[in-house]
């Protein structure tokens, strides 16, 4: 199966005539809120194989449960009990890091398709748009089960690109604040009304297997909704950054994918702002 038997390019011809329209859709939603949704881009055949590419990968995830805050920091006790980072909560779910999925298989085919770069980058409109250099992180997949989710947390990586696969029986619901902090204010107070559920900037949405979402999940604080059932959740998650070589810092690498490469380490503090995450 190649990538044009994947994506839906009927529907969303990444190419060619149509292609302005749909461009310009998505950045109406991205400039309204920092999210932006492709109901049904794959293909109920690319659905089912990259389905098939998770469930034979599955077992690779690092699955961890641990406490984090919503910037993956350490414990402060200096700070005020009542600063966001002092807020932590459990989390308990899978990353398969990218180095799994083989160059030929269904994920990476989607994502190595020559018009999707393209393509995403006019829809975020940047000019500088990177994949991201990290060999355990560019595309991977979020596995969870029952129970699991995602807490509140930004993203280290400006954009985020994902494709949803699997749902779980009920819950897994995407909710976020969207653009709730800036490269040049963390906005700690609004942070904490929606960690402490009492902010009305909240969004909540269901994304359904096939869907394709651009996100700006540096900014907008956001998570993955409590699952329930026996049906494992999986997204896909492809990552682009503002500059190139850029990579994991350390200690996020370790927690999400339970190791880190030399190049995390050798890389480590290179970012393009100066967010504490």
């Amino acid at each position: 199966m190649n990538s044009k038997d994947l994506i839906d390019l009927e529907r969303y011809p990444l190419t060619g005539p149509g292609r302005d329209a749909v461009i310009a859709q998505v950045r109406s939603d991205l400039a309204r809120d920092g999210c932006a949704v492709l109901k049904g881009f794959l293909t109920p055949q690319g659905v089912a194989a990259i389905a098939a590419e998770a469930d034979a990968v599955a077992d690779k995830g690092h699955r961890s449960y641990s406490r984090t805050n919503a910037y993956f920091t350490a414990e402060d006790p200096s700070l005020p009990e009542n600063d966001p980072r002092r807020y932590f909560y459990d989390r308990s779910n899978a990353f398969v890091p990218a180095d799994n999925f083989m160059t030929d298989g269904p994920l990476r085919s989607v994502h190595d398709f020559p018009a999707f770069d393209p393509f995403i980058k006019d829809c975020l409109q940047e000019e500088h748009f990177y994949r991201y250099a990290d060999p355990l992180a560019d595309v991977i997949i979020n596995a969870a089960d029952e129970g699991e989710g995602f807490p509140w947390h930004f993203d280290t990586n400006n954009f985020t690109v994902t494709l949803a696969i699997q749902n779980a029986e009920s819950g897994g619901e995407f909710q976020y604040a969207p653009m709730i902090r800036s490269t040049t204010d963390e906005k700690f107070e609004d942070v904490a009304e929606v960690l402490e559920e009492r902010s009305d900037k909240v969004v909540s949405l269901t994304l359904e297997p096939g869907d394709l979402q651009l996100f700006k999940g540096r900014y907008s604080l956001h998570r993955v909704a409590p699952l329930r059932g026996t049906t494992p959740r999986y997204v896909a998650i492809f990552s682009y950054v503002e500059q190139p070589d850029m990579v994991g810092a350390p200690e996020r690498t370790r927690q999400l994918y339970g190791r880190v490469l030399p190049i995390h380490l050798e890389r480590a503090g290179q970012r393009a702002d100066a967010l504490i995450d």
